[in-house]
Protein backbone atom coordinates (compact mmCIF):
# COMPACT_ATOMS: atom_id res chain seq x y z
CA UNK A 1 0.00 0.00 0.00
CA UNK A 2 1.31 3.48 -0.94
CA UNK A 3 2.22 5.35 2.25
CA UNK A 4 0.42 8.54 1.20
CA UNK A 5 -2.81 6.90 0.06
CA UNK A 6 -5.78 7.43 2.36
CA UNK A 7 -8.39 4.87 3.26
CA UNK A 8 -11.63 6.86 3.59
CA UNK A 9 -14.82 5.57 5.21
CA UNK A 10 -18.02 7.44 4.42
CA UNK A 11 -20.78 6.80 6.95
CA UNK A 12 -24.11 7.30 5.23
CA UNK A 13 -26.06 7.13 8.54
CA UNK A 14 -25.17 10.60 9.78
CA UNK A 15 -28.66 11.83 10.70
CA UNK A 16 -28.73 14.85 8.38
CA UNK A 17 -30.37 15.30 4.97
CA UNK A 18 -27.41 17.43 3.89
CA UNK A 19 -24.76 14.85 4.81
CA UNK A 20 -24.61 13.20 1.37
CA UNK A 21 -24.34 16.57 -0.40
CA UNK A 22 -21.50 17.50 1.94
CA UNK A 23 -19.78 14.19 1.21
CA UNK A 24 -19.89 14.89 -2.54
CA UNK A 25 -18.35 18.32 -1.88
CA UNK A 26 -15.64 16.75 0.32
CA UNK A 27 -14.79 14.27 -2.44
CA UNK A 28 -14.53 17.02 -5.04
CA UNK A 29 -12.26 19.09 -2.82
CA UNK A 30 -9.99 16.12 -2.03
CA UNK A 31 -9.61 15.45 -5.75
CA UNK A 32 -8.93 19.13 -6.40
CA UNK A 33 -6.13 18.98 -3.80
CA UNK A 34 -4.64 15.90 -5.44
CA UNK A 35 -5.38 13.57 -2.52
CA UNK A 36 -4.87 9.91 -3.40
CA UNK A 37 -7.54 7.87 -1.67
CA UNK A 38 -9.78 4.83 -1.80
CA UNK A 39 -13.18 5.05 -0.16
CA UNK A 40 -15.74 2.61 1.15
CA UNK A 41 -19.31 3.40 2.18
CA UNK A 42 -21.03 1.94 5.23
CA UNK A 43 -24.19 -0.03 4.60
CA UNK A 44 -25.70 0.30 8.06
CA UNK A 45 -25.14 0.02 11.79
CA UNK A 46 -21.94 -1.85 12.65
CA UNK A 47 -20.50 -1.84 9.14
CA UNK A 48 -18.09 1.06 9.83
CA UNK A 49 -16.15 -1.10 12.30
CA UNK A 50 -15.90 -3.97 9.81
CA UNK A 51 -14.80 -1.68 6.97
CA UNK A 52 -12.18 -0.04 9.20
CA UNK A 53 -10.71 -3.43 10.12
CA UNK A 54 -10.56 -4.26 6.42
CA UNK A 55 -8.59 -1.07 5.65
CA UNK A 56 -6.22 -1.67 8.59
CA UNK A 57 -5.64 -5.24 7.50
CA UNK A 58 -4.75 -3.91 4.04
CA UNK A 59 -2.02 -1.74 5.61
CA UNK A 60 -3.34 1.76 4.94
CA UNK A 61 -1.15 4.31 6.74
CA UNK A 62 -3.95 6.89 7.03
CA UNK A 63 -7.63 6.20 7.72
CA UNK A 64 -10.14 9.04 7.60
CA UNK A 65 -13.74 8.79 8.78
CA UNK A 66 -16.38 11.03 7.21
CA UNK A 67 -19.24 10.95 9.72
CA UNK A 68 -20.35 11.78 13.24
CA UNK A 69 -19.34 10.66 16.74
CA UNK A 70 -21.08 7.28 16.40
CA UNK A 71 -19.24 6.53 13.13
CA UNK A 72 -15.96 7.67 14.68
CA UNK A 73 -16.52 5.29 17.60
CA UNK A 74 -17.19 2.33 15.30
CA UNK A 75 -14.06 3.16 13.31
CA UNK A 76 -11.98 3.50 16.48
CA UNK A 77 -13.04 0.01 17.56
CA UNK A 78 -12.22 -1.28 14.09
CA UNK A 79 -8.71 0.20 14.31
CA UNK A 80 -7.89 -1.14 17.77
CA UNK A 81 -9.48 -4.56 17.16
CA UNK A 82 -7.89 -5.11 13.74
CA UNK A 83 -6.07 -8.42 13.46
CA UNK A 84 -3.01 -7.00 11.72
CA UNK A 85 -0.41 -4.90 13.57
CA UNK A 86 -0.71 -1.25 12.56
CA UNK A 87 2.14 0.29 10.59
CA UNK A 88 4.50 2.49 12.61
CA UNK A 89 3.31 5.80 11.12
CA UNK A 90 -0.40 4.93 11.22
CA UNK A 91 -2.70 7.92 11.79
CA UNK A 92 -6.45 8.26 12.24
CA UNK A 93 -8.62 11.29 11.51
CA UNK A 94 -12.16 12.63 11.18
CA UNK A 95 -13.95 14.88 8.73
CA UNK A 96 -17.21 15.64 10.59
CA UNK A 97 -20.51 15.12 8.80
CA UNK A 98 -24.11 14.86 9.97
CA UNK A 99 -25.42 15.40 13.52
CA UNK A 100 -23.38 14.79 16.68
CA UNK A 101 -19.76 15.92 16.30
CA UNK A 102 -18.61 16.66 19.82
CA UNK A 103 -15.12 15.19 19.44
CA UNK A 104 -14.48 17.23 16.28
CA UNK A 105 -15.57 20.44 18.04
CA UNK A 106 -13.07 19.75 20.83
CA UNK A 107 -10.29 20.12 18.24
CA UNK A 108 -11.84 23.25 16.73
CA UNK A 109 -13.12 21.47 13.61
CA UNK A 110 -16.37 22.93 12.33
CA UNK A 111 -18.95 20.92 10.39
CA UNK A 112 -19.16 23.13 7.29
CA UNK A 113 -15.48 24.06 7.15
CA UNK A 114 -14.57 20.83 5.38
CA UNK A 115 -11.94 22.50 3.17
CA UNK A 116 -9.90 23.57 6.18
CA UNK A 117 -10.36 20.10 7.67
CA UNK A 118 -9.10 18.39 4.50
CA UNK A 119 -6.11 20.77 4.49
CA UNK A 120 -5.31 19.66 8.05
CA UNK A 121 -5.54 16.03 7.01
CA UNK A 122 -3.08 16.70 4.17
CA UNK A 123 -0.58 18.32 6.57
CA UNK A 124 -1.00 15.22 8.77
CA UNK A 125 0.03 16.79 12.07
CA UNK A 126 -0.65 14.14 14.68
CA UNK A 127 -0.97 13.90 18.44
CA UNK A 128 -0.82 10.79 20.58
CA UNK A 129 -4.17 10.63 22.37
CA UNK A 130 -5.67 8.53 25.14
CA UNK A 131 -8.43 6.06 24.40
CA UNK A 132 -11.09 5.05 26.91
CA UNK A 133 -12.04 1.40 27.28
CA UNK A 134 -15.24 -0.04 28.72
CA UNK A 135 -14.98 -3.71 29.79
CA UNK A 136 -17.90 -5.92 30.76
CA UNK A 137 -19.18 -9.51 30.56
CA UNK A 138 -22.59 -10.19 29.03
CA UNK A 139 -25.34 -12.53 30.23
CA UNK A 140 -23.60 -15.48 28.53
CA UNK A 141 -20.33 -14.68 30.37
CA UNK A 142 -18.69 -13.54 27.13
CA UNK A 143 -16.16 -10.74 27.81
CA UNK A 144 -16.43 -7.52 25.78
CA UNK A 145 -14.25 -4.46 25.29
CA UNK A 146 -15.69 -1.29 23.80
CA UNK A 147 -13.30 1.60 23.16
CA UNK A 148 -14.29 5.28 23.17
CA UNK A 149 -12.87 8.76 22.55
CA UNK A 150 -15.55 10.98 24.04
CA UNK A 151 -17.59 9.52 26.90
CA UNK A 152 -19.69 6.83 28.52
CA UNK A 153 -23.20 7.94 29.51
CA UNK A 154 -25.35 6.10 32.05
CA UNK A 155 -28.96 7.14 32.58
CA UNK A 156 -30.47 10.27 31.06
CA UNK A 157 -27.80 10.91 28.42
CA UNK A 158 -28.05 7.35 27.10
CA UNK A 159 -31.86 7.45 27.21
CA UNK A 160 -31.91 10.62 25.12
CA UNK A 161 -29.71 8.93 22.53
CA UNK A 162 -31.85 5.77 22.48
CA UNK A 163 -35.19 7.61 22.21
CA UNK A 164 -33.81 9.99 19.58
CA UNK A 165 -32.67 7.09 17.39
CA UNK A 166 -36.07 5.39 17.69
CA UNK A 167 -37.96 8.64 17.00
CA UNK A 168 -35.69 9.32 14.02
CA UNK A 169 -36.61 5.98 12.47
CA UNK A 170 -40.26 6.94 12.94
CA UNK A 171 -40.22 10.45 11.42
CA UNK A 172 -37.08 10.24 9.27
CA UNK A 173 -35.19 13.24 10.70
CA UNK A 174 -32.74 13.15 13.59
CA UNK A 175 -32.64 16.93 13.86
CA UNK A 176 -36.42 17.16 14.31
CA UNK A 177 -36.33 14.33 16.86
CA UNK A 178 -33.95 15.92 19.35
CA UNK A 179 -36.18 18.66 20.85
CA UNK A 180 -39.39 16.66 21.58
CA UNK A 181 -37.40 13.69 22.90
CA UNK A 182 -35.30 15.93 25.15
CA UNK A 183 -38.36 17.70 26.58
CA UNK A 184 -40.17 14.42 27.25
CA UNK A 185 -37.22 12.83 29.05
CA UNK A 186 -35.86 15.87 30.89
CA UNK A 187 -39.15 16.77 32.54
CA UNK A 188 -39.71 13.16 33.55
CA UNK A 189 -36.45 13.44 35.57
CA UNK A 190 -36.22 9.68 36.03
CA UNK A 191 -33.60 8.61 38.58
CA UNK A 192 -31.98 5.27 39.42
CA UNK A 193 -29.86 3.67 42.13
CA UNK A 194 -26.18 3.23 41.32
CA UNK A 195 -23.29 1.49 43.02
CA UNK A 196 -19.77 2.21 41.78
CA UNK A 197 -16.15 2.64 42.80
CA UNK A 198 -14.26 5.68 41.51
CA UNK A 199 -10.58 4.86 42.12
CA UNK A 200 -10.75 4.07 45.86
CA UNK A 201 -14.00 5.90 46.68
CA UNK A 202 -17.15 3.81 46.87
CA UNK A 203 -20.36 5.56 45.87
CA UNK A 204 -23.91 4.32 46.43
CA UNK A 205 -26.60 6.87 45.69
CA UNK A 206 -29.60 7.78 43.56
CA UNK A 207 -28.77 9.73 40.39
CA UNK A 208 -30.36 10.94 37.17
CA UNK A 209 -27.29 10.66 34.94
CA UNK A 210 -23.57 9.82 34.97
CA UNK A 211 -21.06 10.91 32.36
CA UNK A 212 -17.54 9.41 32.32
CA UNK A 213 -15.46 11.46 29.91
CA UNK A 214 -12.17 11.06 28.06
CA UNK A 215 -13.12 14.33 26.34
CA UNK A 216 -15.83 17.00 26.75
CA UNK A 217 -18.67 14.49 27.05
CA UNK A 218 -21.27 16.64 25.25
CA UNK A 219 -20.60 19.41 27.77
CA UNK A 220 -20.99 17.20 30.85
CA UNK A 221 -17.24 16.78 31.47
CA UNK A 222 -16.04 20.15 30.10
CA UNK A 223 -12.52 20.00 31.61
CA UNK A 224 -11.67 16.54 30.33
CA UNK A 225 -8.97 16.22 27.64
CA UNK A 226 -7.85 13.07 25.77
CA UNK A 227 -4.15 13.42 26.61
CA UNK A 228 -3.74 13.54 30.41
CA UNK A 229 -4.23 9.82 31.16
CA UNK A 230 -7.26 10.64 33.33
CA UNK A 231 -11.04 10.38 33.18
CA UNK A 232 -13.46 13.06 34.33
CA UNK A 233 -16.77 11.94 35.78
CA UNK A 234 -19.91 13.98 36.45
CA UNK A 235 -22.64 12.50 38.62
CA UNK A 236 -25.93 14.39 38.21
CA UNK A 237 -28.51 14.00 40.95
CA UNK A 238 -32.24 14.52 40.37
CA UNK A 239 -33.04 18.27 40.24
CA UNK A 240 -36.22 20.04 41.21
CA UNK A 241 -38.28 20.94 38.15
CA UNK A 242 -37.46 24.66 38.51
CA UNK A 243 -33.71 23.91 38.45
CA UNK A 244 -33.83 22.47 34.92
CA UNK A 245 -33.49 25.79 33.08
CA UNK A 246 -30.41 26.69 35.12
CA UNK A 247 -28.86 23.35 34.17
CA UNK A 248 -29.52 23.90 30.45
CA UNK A 249 -28.13 27.43 30.63
CA UNK A 250 -24.91 26.31 32.36
CA UNK A 251 -24.51 23.42 29.92
CA UNK A 252 -24.78 25.82 26.98
CA UNK A 253 -22.27 28.21 28.55
CA UNK A 254 -19.72 25.47 29.19
CA UNK A 255 -20.10 25.91 32.97
CA UNK A 256 -21.95 22.69 33.70
CA UNK A 257 -19.74 21.88 36.69
CA UNK A 258 -21.15 24.95 38.47
CA UNK A 259 -24.61 23.33 38.49
CA UNK A 260 -25.83 22.55 42.01
CA UNK A 261 -26.77 18.97 41.15
CA UNK A 262 -23.44 18.06 39.49
CA UNK A 263 -20.74 16.25 41.47
CA UNK A 264 -17.43 16.16 39.54
CA UNK A 265 -14.52 13.71 39.91
CA UNK A 266 -11.12 13.27 38.23
CA UNK A 267 -10.12 9.64 38.31
CA UNK A 268 -8.13 6.87 36.59
CA UNK A 269 -10.81 4.17 36.58
CA UNK A 270 -14.42 3.48 37.49
CA UNK A 271 -16.03 0.15 38.31
CA UNK A 272 -19.83 0.20 38.05
CA UNK A 273 -21.26 -2.63 40.15
CA UNK A 274 -24.92 -1.79 39.64
CA UNK A 275 -26.34 0.68 37.12
CA UNK A 276 -29.93 0.19 38.29
CA UNK A 277 -30.92 -1.12 34.84
CA UNK A 278 -30.27 2.33 33.35
CA UNK A 279 -29.39 2.70 29.67
CA UNK A 280 -25.67 2.88 28.86
CA UNK A 281 -24.15 4.52 25.77
CA UNK A 282 -20.56 4.80 24.55
CA UNK A 283 -19.83 7.76 22.23
CA UNK A 284 -23.49 7.88 21.26
CA UNK A 285 -23.78 4.10 20.66
CA UNK A 286 -26.24 2.25 22.92
CA UNK A 287 -24.81 -0.89 24.53
CA UNK A 288 -27.80 -3.13 23.93
CA UNK A 289 -26.79 -5.88 26.37
CA UNK A 290 -29.01 -7.28 29.13
CA UNK A 291 -26.18 -7.69 31.64
CA UNK A 292 -23.49 -4.99 31.76
CA UNK A 293 -22.30 -4.95 35.34
CA UNK A 294 -19.79 -5.13 36.77
CA UNK A 295 -18.48 -2.71 34.13
CA UNK A 296 -14.95 -1.29 34.27
CA UNK A 297 -14.13 2.04 32.60
CA UNK A 298 -10.51 3.19 32.34
CA UNK A 299 -7.90 4.79 30.09
CA UNK A 300 -5.30 3.39 27.71
CA UNK A 301 -2.85 6.34 27.59
CA UNK A 302 -1.23 7.59 24.37
CA UNK A 303 -2.86 4.80 22.40
CA UNK A 304 -3.46 6.33 18.97
CA UNK A 305 -1.99 8.90 16.57
CA UNK A 306 -4.85 11.30 15.81
CA UNK A 307 -4.69 13.92 13.05
CA UNK A 308 -5.40 17.35 14.60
Amino acid sequence: MENNRWGVIYSSRAGSINSHKRWIAIQQYMEKCGVQYDFVQSEGSGSVERLTRMLCNNHYHTIIVVGNDAALNEALNGVIKSKEELVDDFAFGLIPNGIGNDFARFWGIELDDYKNTVNKMIKRNTKLIDVGVCTYTDEDNVPHKHYFLNCVNIGLGARLIDFTDKFTRLIGSKRLSIIPVAIANIFERKSFDVSLKADTEEIKTQVMSICIGNCHGYGQTPNSVPYNSMLDMSIITRPKWWQLLEGFWLLGKGRFLNYTNVHPYRIQKVIVYDEGKAKVSVDGCILDVKKLTPMRVEIEPECLNYIV
